[in-house]
């Protein structure tokens, strides 16, 4: 999964991504975009690494873009703006995050700052539907076998410059699979999921604020104050604990934004476990045995026989696999089984 983060300077995502990765953060001001990994917390891996205590435990990852800060200022600031944005046009996820607290002589204006936000992502796509309406009135003047898919390709793109100039969400111009075929491989900016990330004050970490008319009411919201988040993921063990109890925190809300991303690209996980490791393996929801064998390796799918299933929840329940299968909880499914969030999963294939 790659997910962009996306911020008017000074929102301070930058610091959000070290607490969401736990790398140091560096207030260097990069001019460039940088890439960074992030570790999918989940207490159900850790829980099968205390238990089987193999070599590694292997967490799904979040193939992190931190964008340098925006600026909508002038010309000049938002023409580079959108040349940062056509770089992001590739990835799953977008995470905008607002800055929702004042200080150094700045004054949060979140709900403005979330449209502006939203304002430009709208007139990055106007760009390229423009380019590309320009580029098809070319082509189709010239008889080619591609001519049919060219003036599909154009009226669609008409379509989408129109609730553009109106100020409408592109989703709701685009109702046929075929138009989503056409739209899909462009990268629209505004039909990407979207994760809207508050950094609050340290005095009011969970303040909400009202979005209403400013983004979709199916967009996911999260309050969070980074530089509180920072200082928890720089601490050991023991002092994350002692810190989040003084706080009233039950754990680091990083984490629940890192979930807000899994939950709003319709992620989840399953395990696989032995002696080497641990580890969990995002797939989408849906998603066949058959496919889910092809994630680990393309030979699994191909010489697909047979999963070996185990519930997490039976297992956490029981104790050990041995219980598990003494209680009749083991279940060998075929390649059309719908992998369930949580399944412990052995593939047994022959190639």
């Amino acid at each position: 999964m790659k997910a962009a983060f996306l911020g008017i300077t000074g929102s301070g995502k930058s610091t959000l991504l070290a607490a969401v990765s736990g790398r140091k953060y560096s207030n260097t001001g990069a001019a460039q975009i940088e890439e960074v990994i992030a570790q999918v917390p989940d207490e159900r891996l850790d829980w099968l690494y205390n238990l089987y205590k193999p070599k590694k435990n292997v967490r799904a990852t979040i193939d992190c873009l931190d964008l340098p800060g925006l600026s909508f200022a002038d010309d000049h600031t938002r023409a580079a703006a959108r040349r940062l944005l056509g770089n992001v046009r590739t990835v799953e996820l977008l995470a905008l995050v607002i800055r929702a607290h004042s200080g150094a002589g700045v004054k949060a204006e979140p709900l403005k700052d979330l449209s502006d936000l939203m304002t430009e992502l709208l007139l990055a796509d106007l760009e390229l539907v423009e380019t590309r309406i320009e580029k098809l009135e070319k082509q189709i003047t010239k008889p080619s076998k591609e001519q049919a898919k060219q003036k599909a390709d154009l009226e669609l793109q008409l379509k989408l410059r129109q609730a553009i100039e109106a100020e409408k969400p592109l989703k709701a111009v685009i109702k046929t699979a075929d138009e989503l075929e056409i739209a899909k491989p462009l990268g629209f900016l505004t039909l990407k999921p979207i994760v809207v990330v508050f950094n609050t004050a340290e005095d009011n970490p969970a303040q909400t604020f009202d979005t209403a008319g400013i983004i979709d009411s199916t967009v996911q919201t999260i309050s969070v104050c980074a530089e509180i988040e920072y200082e928890i993921s720089q601490l050991d063990a023991e002092s994350k604990i002692e810190f989040m109890k003084d706080m009233g925190m039950a754990e680091p809300a990083a984490n629940k934004f890192v979930r807000s991303c899994y939950s709003t690209l319709g992620l989840i996980n399953f395990f696989t476990v032995g002696d080497d490791e641990t580890r969990a393996w995002p797939i989408l929801a849906g998603t066949t045995a058959l496919d889910a064998a092809g994630k680990i390796h393309s030979d699994i799918k191909r010489g697909f026989i047979r999963a070996e299933t185990i519930s997490y929840d039976d297992l956490r329940q029981l104790g050990d696999e041995k219980a598990v299968k003494a209680a009749g909880k083991m279940r060998l499914e075929g390649k059309n089984y719908i992998v369930k969030d949580g399944d412990i999963m052995n593939f047994r294939f022959n190639v």
